[in-house]
């Protein structure tokens, strides 16, 4: 049976660096782009019924389709299809509950390197994700030759 990789999307050089590194070194693999929409927490979350009335999400969501496509015509170029996924939510999160809920071997992720001050303020989502998934993660930072 193939395995199953999940590869997180935000459309940074890093996020492009991961998709890169498991076409390349998966070519077996079974490959799923999944993007997460983050969602507003606090405030404005307080004004909204559902997801979808929140501030900016409808330009978020076209954002995160766009993203996808990329993903899509990246693969296309190695030769290679793969899935895609739209989810929102808070981005470690839903990437760990998409790769357990659909059994996937592995998850590539990109990351920023963020370290001191700027990791406190933004956080880091490879870093959660590393710490939380059960399955092996992949951290990739953007490849110098691109």
């Amino acid at each position: 049976m193939a395995r199953k990789t999940l590869v997180a999307v935000d459309g940074s050089p890093q996020s492009e660096a991961a998709l890169a590194y498991a076409l390349e070194e998966f070519p077996a693999s079974a490959i799923t782009a999944l993007h997460v929409i983050q969602l507003p927490e606090g405030y404005w979350a307080s004004f909204a019924d559902s997801e979808t009335e929140l501030p900016g999400y409808e330009n978020a969501r076209e954002r995160g389709m766009e993203l996808l496509d990329e993903a899509v015509a990246t693969a296309a170029d190695e030769g290679r299809e793969i899935e895609t996924v739209l989810e929102s939510g808070k981005p470690a999160r839903e990437i760990i509950e998409y790769a357990v809920g659909s059994d996937v071997d592995q998850i590539a992720i990109g990351s920023h390197g963020r370290h001191g001050v700027d990791r406190v303020l933004y956080g880091s989502v490879s870093e959660s994700v590393v710490r939380r998934a059960p399955m092996t993660v992949i951290v990739v930072h953007e490849r110098p030759d691109r």
